[in-house]
């Protein structure tokens, strides 16, 4: 797993679909899902820790991207 359409197609899996339109938007609703999930203790330790790195890659990209 390295980017968010990785990330995208995990959740897949579980049939969460998330498209808002926006990708800032995406990524937020991505990480909450993902939450969801790792709290309900239907995903992988390694997955998850993974998945959240490149959330919060993707949305510290995102923030820098507009200054």
């Amino acid at each position: 797993m390295q980017t968010i359409y990785d990330i995208q197609q995990l959740l897949k899996k579980y049939g969460i679909y998330v498209y808002t339109g926006e990708r800032y938007g995406d990524i937020v609703l991505l990480e909450m899902e993902l939450d969801e999930l790792w709290r309900s203790s239907m995903i992988q330790k390694e997955d998850y820790h993974l998945a959240k790195l490149i959330i919060r890659r993707e949305l510290n990209y995102e923030k820098n991207k507009t200054l």
